[in-house]
């Protein structure tokens, strides 16, 4: 099984791991986009206003166009432990124990901007960069990275993919056909029983159900076996008309 997170525009700053290597990042396949990615980053900070106007930074967010200077030589720290946020607070990796983090480095992966998907556990530096960048360099990010994504996530063959990904971050990468997987949608019930979409609670919903999947060493293998496991462990899940997973957020 593997769970395909969103990232986070927040993140955790500092790290005492060392600097990037893009050749130790999960999949191998993407390390020359990767490294086109880091050097068009790098190279748009020495500009700072072509910095902010690309990246849509205000002017207290400037500082971030440091973090993109550094990529090369920044400490690093645990993707799963770097993005903040609603869905990341919600899931709190640095509070679970061992086993539980061990099962995030095995299932988890999280669809950045620079890097895409990456493993739980792979160490990155601090960066700004979102979906929908378009490096002067490069173009936009979906053109980048669309088909290399997907050609990845086919060779890595998780068995089943669970998809928590945003639709900004989905496009840069669509989950191949020959991968058995659900997009998940959180949703309420609202008084006429309809089920609606959330925006508030919808990343924190997404970070209890993998810290539950984490903390209960869940062992899925397809979409019956998802239903099946959160049924056992209290939470509403159902399958929704258009093949996705409806998620009610308690």
């Amino acid at each position: 099984m593997l769970v395909l997170l969103p990232p986070s525009e927040t993140k955790r700053p500092g790290g005492d791991g060392p600097p990037l290597a893009l050749e130790g990042l999960a999949h191998p396949s993407l390390r020359e986009t990767r490294a086109s990615v880091v050097a068009a980053l790098v190279s748009l900070s020495d500009d700072e206003e072509a910095a902010a106007r690309v990246l849509k930074l205000g002017k207290t967010q400037r500082g971030d166009i440091a973090l993109n200077a550094r990529l090369r030589g920044s400490p690093t720290m645990p993707a799963i432990d770097r993005y903040t946020g609603v869905l990341f607070d919600a899931l709190d990796a640095q509070s679970l124990d061992a086993t539980a983090r061990a099962w995030l480095s095995d299932h988890v992966e999280v669809h950045s901007a620079p890097f895409g998907p990456i493993a739980a556990m792979d160490p990155i530096p601090g960066y700004r960069m979102s979906a929908a960048v378009s490096l002067p360099a490069l173009g936009p990010s979906k053109r980048l990275w669309a088909r290399a994504v997907t050609d990845a996530l086919a060779a890595s063959a998780p068995g089943f993919l669970l998809d928590l990904r945003s639709e900004a971050y989905t496009a840069l990468g669509p989950v191949p056909m020959s991968v058995p997987s659900s997009y998940v949608r959180v949703v309420a019930a609202g008084p006429d029983g309809v089920a609606r979409a959330l925006n508030h609670f919808n990343k924190h919903a997404k970070g209890e159900l993998v810290r539950r999947l984490a903390t209960t060493g869940a062992r899925i293998a397809g979409r019956d076996d998802m239903i099946a496991w959160a049924e056992a462990n209290g939470v509403d899940l159902r399958p929704g008309e258009r093949g996705e997973l409806l998620l009610f957020a308690q």
